[in-house]
């Protein structure tokens, strides 16, 4: 019995001391979870404090858009419009027709020029030939009077001597007067004729000259009859409808082009302080999302901010002043690097990261460009073909012309 006893006690008590030894265990565990919560504390610091250091070298926005140049096509002089070539999405290429506008009315002012001016050129060409003429008839009357002197002054001294009679002598001095009244006529032609041509050609005479600048003038008005397209692009906002009555500067129509964008930023003025001229920026556009990134480099920081520059800006000198953060427009141009794979679109929202840890370069430009940033030369053959048209007319009415100097 005794041995019994025992053995349960025995049992009991190490039945006991799992009991106690199972309520021991889990403190063993606590250091465990402390060491993974510290862990995971100095962990999340660390990778703030990254995070920190690494934002602290970007600056971001959403507050930005594509922008480009909206070409709006305009007329240079009234008409109707009779032919509408293009529409909106178009692709068009640089000097293709958009819009012709009806030219009967330039056709004749045209062709009036050009009949005035072939009969200046006539009439200054007939002037430059009776000069030379007249030269000549002064040089015949000089030799006329210089033989008429010579018969008086020898009928004079016949006369003398008895030879001849006083009428023969009178007679003699009758053609010697006349040849002289016949010289002093033609040299005061020749003067008057010297004075409209003296110093200049055909092609420089004043007459010619007016003649020919109206004659470009209405040849010019003539080819604005017809609106080219001054730039390759896409067609947009295209309002302008067969028939109307257009007025010089009413837009018919836009023309984009899709090559030359860039984006437009506007930072919060606290966002400002390391941002310079040339630092790279990577963009993103809501239309293609985490994608597409372009590249790009801030090329200006705006001069001033949108309320400085709207219709009617803000008084802050009024009593209920608010303090708003205001925001400097920043222009981005993009790199060609996806443009052709992924084309964008003027007004698309995009967000944008520029890196500020090159902070050497200029805050503004430091001097003025001299390359020249936008050009079109579809309008230079025009006055070309005016010229050539001039040239044309004042050789076919005076075969002179050309070879007296430079057309005007």
């Amino acid at each position: 019995m005794v041995d019994t006893y025992f053995t349960l006690q025995d049992d009991d008590d190490k039945s006991g001391s799992h009991n106690v030894s199972s309520k021991i265990t889990p403190p063993k565990n606590i250091p465990i979870k402390l060491t993974f919560l510290i862990i995971f504390v100095l962990l999340l610091i660390i990778i703030s404090i990254y995070y920190w250091f690494y934002n602290s070298y970007y600056e971001s926005t959403n507050d930005a858009y594509v922008t480009g140049n909206l070409i709006q096509i305009t007329p240079q002089l009234v008409g109707t419009v009779t032919l509408i070539v293009a529409d909106d999405g178009d692709f068009v290429k640089q000097g293709q027709l958009l819009v012709q506008l009806d030219s009967s009315d330039t056709i004749v002012e045209q062709e009036n020029a050009e009949a005035n001016l072939a009969k200046v050129v006539r009439q200054v060409c007939r002037i430059s030939s009776n000069v030379e003429s007249y030269k000549n008839k002064v040089a015949t009357r000089k030799i006329e009077l210089q033989r008429a002197h010579a018969d008086y002054q020898r009928s004079a001294n016949l006369a003398r001597k008895g030879i001849i009679t006083s009428e023969e002598l009178s007679h003699a001095w009758s053609i010697f007067t006349s040849a002289e009244t016949l010289l002093t006529s033609a040299q005061q032609q020749l003067e008057t004729l010297i004075v409209l041509v003296d110093n200049t050609t055909i092609t420089a005479h004043p007459d010619v000259k007016n003649a020919a600048a109206h004659l470009r003038s209405a040849y010019l008005h003539n080819q604005r009859s017809s609106l080219v397209a001054p730039v390759s692009g896409y067609v947009a906002k295209r309002s302008v409808q067969i028939g109307s009555y257009v007025k010089p500067g009413a837009a018919l129509m836009a023309i984009v082009s899709l090559d030359d964008l860039w984006i437009e930023a506007n930072f919060k003025e606290t966002q400002l302080l390391s941002m310079r001229i040339g630092q790279p920026v990577e963009i993103k556009t809501d239309l293609y999302g985490n994608k597409v990134t372009y590249h790009g480099k801030v090329e200006s920081l705006g001069i001033g901010t949108g309320s400085v520059f709207s219709l009617l800006p803000a008084q802050n000198a009024s009593g209920n002043w608010i303090k708003i953060i205001q925001r400097l427009p920043v222009r981005i141009r993009l790199e060609p690097d996806n443009l052709d794979r992924y084309p964008l679109r003027i007004g698309l929202s995009a967000n944008v990261k520029v890196d500020l840890h090159n902070d050497q370069g200029p805050m503004l430009a430091p001097y003025s460009m001299d390359k020249i940033r936008y050009m079109t030369e579809v309008y230079n053959h025009q006055l070309h073909k005016a010229d050539s048209l001039v040239t044309k007319i004042i050789s076919d009415n005076c075969e002179d012309a050309l070879s007296q100097g430079k057309l005007p």
